[in-house]
């Protein structure tokens, strides 16, 4: 079980924006590579720290693991902050250290001096589940265009940085000589440049290629939800990494059955008999139709609640249950013989309402099916 993004910053689940930015930045700070040469332990320590920091200090993603946990992002092993490389972190993190290392954010396994690796773009699809993929969990695969780097491309070491990925100027000033250092707009930051690259390869040495991915997409997830198969994007040029594929969730309306969280309502209409004689009746359930026994007197409004048959829960808590809503029809249209037999019973006493405690009203039953 991954531990809690929390309890790994060391601040409280109430703790504010900044608090949790100057708690990531002191464990990022006690636990770089650069102050832990060849110490694994920190270097894991050093990357669980931004992965919770990329979830705690998005206000957006923060919401979602404080309703979810890790499953709002992990996607059963491939969504979210989790799995964060040394790149990752040291391009989008880079500003909260500030002047802690000597005047720069030092970089790792032969990145540093300011140089970076460059990350492919982003790209987008949209995914399409009915309400039955969404209660069990379900594997897409989906055909992607992406950038790839092109066969037979080669680079040669940037001219306009010679390699470092930044260009350093340094400036005289009124408090002594300022030494500066920007990203190189040669080569982006990332210390090289096309040298040579095959017919049909763009500028930067890519090709365009179609590509089946596969998304494992696991149960309970919500329409407008976001989830991320990291190193799906377009390729970088060089030797950058990859963007990421970013899903978003559709979720399709089913023809009877409509959700709320991780429970299914259903409206089950009956007769009069019925609902007099008792009856049994066949519903539509998640995976199938399932029958229910409808005892003799039931009452409209009642609600029958089928435990577990709802929606698989998404942080893994189980199953919702499938709520029943009785409603008993009332005909619009009678007979002679029909009218006569209920003008009869307009006095009888086993037609005089008479609701007892076990009948509750529409309130109390709202009140015991959000309890």
């Amino acid at each position: 079980m991954k531990e809690d993004y929390y309890e790994i910053l060391g601040v409280s689940k109430g703790a504010s924006a900044a608090e949790i930015k100057k708690a990531y930045r002191k464990k990022a700070i006690e636990f770089h590579p650069d102050k832990n040469p060849g110490d694994t332990k920190a270097e894991e320590m050093f990357k669980k720290s931004a992965e919770a920091y990329e979830v705690l200090g998005n206000p957006d993603k923060r919401a979602k693991y404080d309703q979810f946990g890790h499953a709002a992002f992990d996607g059963s092993g491939g969504f979210g902050g989790g799995g964060m490389n040394m790149d990752d972190i040291f391009s989008q993190f880079g500003d909260i250290f500030g002047g802690a290392f000597g005047g720069g954010f030092s970089g790792f396994g032969g990145f540093g001096s300011g140089q970076r690796r460059a990350k492919g773009s982003n790209l987008r699809i949209r995914v399409k589940l009915t309400l039955e993929e969404v209660a069990n969990g379900v594997e897409k695969k989906v055909k992607v265009r992406r950038k790839l780097q092109a066969d037979g491309v080669t680079y040669k070491t940037c001219p306009t940085c010679n390699g470092t990925g930044q260009i350093t100027k340094i400036t005289n000033t009124i408090l002594g000589r300022m030494q500066t250092a920007t990203t190189c707009t040669t080569c982006g930051g990332a210390g090289q440049a096309i040298d040579k690259k095959p017919a049909g390869a763009d500028a930067q040495g890519l090709k365009v290629e179609e590509e089946t991915v596969s998304i494992k997409i696991p149960p309970g997830v919500e329409d407008g939800m976001q989830l991320k198969v990291a190193g799906k994007g377009n390729d970088a040029p060089g030797n950058g990494i990859a963007g990421d594929l970013l899903v978003a969730i559709e979720t399709l309306e089913h023809e009877t059955l409509k959700r709320e969280g991780d429970n299914l309502h259903y409206d089950l209409y009956i007769s009069m008999p019925e609902a007099v004689l008792g009856s049994s009746k066949e519903i539509d359930a998640i995976g199938g139709k399932v029958r229910i026994k409808l005892e003799p007197g039931l009452q409209s409004g009642k609600i029958l609640r089928l435990r577990g048959k709802g929606i698989n829960s998404l942080n893994g808590y189980g199953a919702g249950d499938l709520l029943v809503h009785v409603n008993v029809w009332t005909p619009k249209n009678i007979n002679k013989e029909q009218k006569e037999f209920f003008e009869r019973m307009q006095d009888d006493d086993n037609f005089v309402p008479r609701p007892e405690k076990s009948d509750k009203s529409f309130f109390e039953k709202v009140k015991d099916m959000f309890s």
